[in-house]
């Protein structure tokens, strides 16, 4: 069983930034893509950014490229969140799919998910 935590959520003011960490545990990375997704209140889940166990990665959402990056150190991703806006709040869950280094946006192809952690951008 894998299992995963995120940290590093908080508050923070427009324009500021982030590090948000996914810490695996239970298994091997390999051959497995951690994603990142966030769900904002009355919105749906939305893919954010995803990597995959040979280093590629991919930005799942138009609206934070060129200001989220992705990173990967042994079991712990990291999502680095730049210039943040107030649209960024949300609550960011990172999730694994095991068995692959497609990166998909589709939710349901997750085989575990952490608990979440809540980013709020506000002045």
């Amino acid at each position: 069983q894998l299992q995963l935590k995120e940290s590093g959520g908080g508050l923070v003011q427009p324009g500021g930034s982030l590090r948000l960490s996914c810490t695996a545990s239970g298994r091997s990375l390999d051959h497995t893509v951690i994603s990142w997704f966030r769900k904002a209140p009355g919105k749906e889940r939305e893919g954010v950014f995803c990597i995959n166990s040979a280093g590629g990665s991919l930005t799942l959402s138009d609206s934070v490229k060129g200001r989220f990056t992705i990173s990967r150190v042994k079991n712990t991703v990291y999502l680095q969140m730049n210039s943040l806006k107030p649209e960024d709040t949300a609550e960011y869950y990172c999730a694994a799919d095991v068995g692959t280094y497609y990166c998909s946006t589709e939710a349901g192809e997750y085989d575990y998910w952490g608990q979440g952690t809540q980013v709020t951008v506000s002045s």
